[in-house]
């Protein structure tokens, strides 16, 4: 998020739950509006909730500036409220106060983050995660306009730029440590075999196509440029402490079934089953930290 800067000094709606304002502020955006407080200042677009209705009309204002773009940081608490207010600010053009005749496309600049469909708590089952939001927010989106939601940044794993940045924080910490030594071989280790193992093969298959046609490294659609790399490959180690369990049904589909089965991708991420195979598959974290000691040849 940082990348996008810019975004920063645009008025921006932000959608997520806890301390969203300082967090966005934290990522550089310094003009953002809460959900609550356009709910608040348009309190007739919030209508779901009948307690929250206002029980008269209140007058319309002209005062409030408009909004010119949305900023998605995670799931909201309540889904209906941010699911209406941000389909509102798309289709006025930042204007939900007003309205227009016909919704503008390209519609506002929206980034996101966080892809994951699904993630794991302490109930037996995976929970919804904000992907499963953004599944709502374009369906409803396609529905109304018969267009796409487009995405102008689309941050988190699996996407590549994730990896980049993650790639150039550890470089950094190396050179603050005094290593010469490049980093060519990098680790990543997660529950979630669509956002981890897929992202992490994702990435280690740009490195290859890097390193095999000497393509330019690109970073944040152009908005980014990483330094040259050293990285040479990224593993993707699977643990089965969360999402993935090995007694559950993703473990035990046979190879040839795997295109069939459903694809809990983000949209803008085509389906590949060879992606979604880990290099390595163990029973938790500390075990995932053993296997790189000993892949590396360290004494643990």
């Amino acid at each position: 998020m940082k990348l996008f800067s810019q975004y920063h000094s645009k008025r921006m709606l932000v959608s997520g739950q806890g301390p969203v304002v300082e967090n966005a502020r934290v990522l550089g955006f310094e003009n953002v509006v809460t959900v609550d407080e356009l709910r608040m200042a348009f309190p007739v677009l919030d209508m779901v909730d009948l307690q929250r209705r206002p029980k008269s009309t209140p007058l319309p204002r002209n005062d409030f500036p408009a909004i010119e773009g949305v900023l998605l940081l995670g799931e909201p608490v309540r889904w209906e409220t941010s699911l209406q207010l941000i389909i509102d600010v798309l289709l006025s053009n930042g204007n939900p106060g007003t309205g227009l005749a016909t919704a503008p496309y390209p519609h506002l600049p929206v980034l996101a983050s966080n892809m994951d469909l699904l993630w794991m708590a302490e109930a037996k089952m995976p929970r919804f995660g904000h992907g499963t939001f953004l599944l709502c927010l374009e369906t409803i989106y396609r529905k109304v306009t018969g267009k796409e939601l487009r995405y102008e940044g689309l941050m988190g794993k699996p996407s590549v730029l994730t990896y980049q940045y993650a790639e150039d924080l550890i470089r950094q910490q190396a050179e603050r440590r005094g290593w010469v030594a490049p980093i060519q071989k990098l680790y990543a280790i997660g529950d979630n075999p669509m956002s981890d193992v897929y992202g992490a093969n994702l990435f280690h298959k740009y490195l290859q196509m890097v390193k095999r046609d000497g393509a330019e490294e690109r970073g944040a659609g152009g908005l980014w440029k990483p330094r040259p790399s050293a990285t040479q490959s990224c593993a993707s180690i699977l643990v089965c402490t969360g999402v993935y369990s090995p007694k559950g049904p993703e473990a035990t589909r046979p190879a040839q079934d795997a295109e069939e089965a459903p694809f809990h991708g983000h949209r803008d991420f085509s389906f590949s089953p060879g992606l979604m195979e880990a290099s390595h598959i163990v029973n938790d974290v500390n075990e995932a930290i053993q296997l790189v000691f000993h892949k590396e040849g360290w004494a643990l």
